[in-house]
């Protein structure tokens, strides 16, 4: 998962980049923006940012058999190592997507290369490279006073709650291929393509690690964000279904969805056919195969256990740590109408 909360804006280079195959030229700038104030860094961090708030399945990585031979990565890779070459590098990158951008629908648009520190993934702070395109524009009013009036005009820019396409390189695993998120807002059509397929060419980290990973991930958020929206599960349920997942992860070594399914959600069938929904629904959305079947990564396993909370939190006065049998637990109301939590044992220590 990432985290933006300590993260910062380094430098920003910006370029402007047409449609080749119609004429339209590539201008890049000479120098990054010398100066950008904390309102300004707040706006392009919420701009930027905000569409990779949202969870990502598929952990993406450069797709040339031989990484090193994929331009972006190249550019990504000496922008890490020589930061003094991080503008250039910028110009590198804008050259490259003119020159594979080239069918005649594709856009012209604003190019927009940052370099973020202090970005946070999987609790882990690195820094990255972000690569932002903006081929949507929109008016917008602006008004002022004039005396005892008021002047209203218009302008033309880039509204910032509409990121058509980005990526984000994270400065993780370079000898791999780095890890790529990737935003893509338009629609699925072959000119649209170009940013994941011809630009970047990104694949999905294909191995047992990402599987475990990805299927951990798909499991945490269908118990928590998607199963309330179609049934009444209390926090203990649901903490008891998180305990499962990860459980059945732990004491396995080979991962199986029918398996994985009856054990974790067995006494519910609509549960079953509900979580293989949500599947099909997240391979759809985010272009990514979740495999049925896959051997199961210890070292994947160990590192999303620990975003699983198994943490019942009473307003802020007490926190129940729930481990294993849920019938342990009873949830009642008393007759003046205060919420309590009953809990059984065998044994104390």
């Amino acid at each position: 998962m990432l985290d933006f909360s300590l993260v910062s804006l380094q430098k920003v280079s910006v370029h402007q980049t047409g449609n080749k195959t119609n004429g339209e030229p590539l201008i890049v700038s000479k120098e990054p923006i010398a100066q950008v104030d904390e309102n300004l860094e707040n706006i392009l961090l919420k701009y930027f940012l905000k569409p990779f708030h949202q969870p990502t399945y598929n952990h993406l990585t450069f797709s040339n058999d031989d990484h090193a031979l994929n331009p972006v990565y190249h550019y990504a890779l000496q922008c890490f190592e020589h930061t003094d070459s991080f503008h250039i590098q910028s110009i590198h990158l804008a050259k490259h997507l003119y020159e594979t951008a080239l069918h005649q629908n594709i856009k012209p648009g604003d190019l927009y290369i940052a370099h973020f520190k202090d970005l946070q993934f999987e609790g882990n702070l690195t820094e990255a490279i972000g690569i932002f395109k903006a081929e949507t524009k929109d008016h917008f009013i602006k008004m002022q006073r004039n005396g005892a009036n008021f002047d209203v005009n218009f302008d033309t820019g880039t509204p910032v709650d509409k990121l058509d396409k980005g990526c984000l390189i994270l400065n993780i695993e370079s000898e791999n291929g780095f890890k790529v998120c990737v935003v893509d807002k338009l629609n699925k059509s072959a000119e649209a393509m170009y940013w994941r397929d011809q630009f970047l060419k990104i694949k999905p980290c294909a191995d047992n690690y990402h599987f475990t990973e990805n299927f951990l991930t798909l499991a945490k958020d269908f118990v928590t964000k998607q199963i309330t929206e179609e049934y009444e599960v209390s926090k203990a349920d649901q903490i008891d279904l998180l305990n499962r997942s990860v459980g059945y992860f732990k004491d396995h070594e080979k991962f199986d969805q029918q398996e994985f399914s009856q054990q974790v959600f067995g006494d519910h069938e609509g549960l079953i056919t509900s979580f293989k929904d949500f599947k099909n629904q997240v391979e759809t959305e985010y272009e990514v195969e979740l495999k049925d079947g896959f051997d199961i990564s210890e070292q994947a396993v160990k590192k999303q256990a620990r975003i699983f909370k198994s943490v019942l939190k009473l307003d802020k006065n007490f926190h129940i740590y729930i481990h294993g049998n849920k019938n342990m637990i009873e949830k009642g109301t008393d007759p003046d109408g205060r919420k309590f939590y009953k809990k059984y044992f065998n044994e104390e220590t």
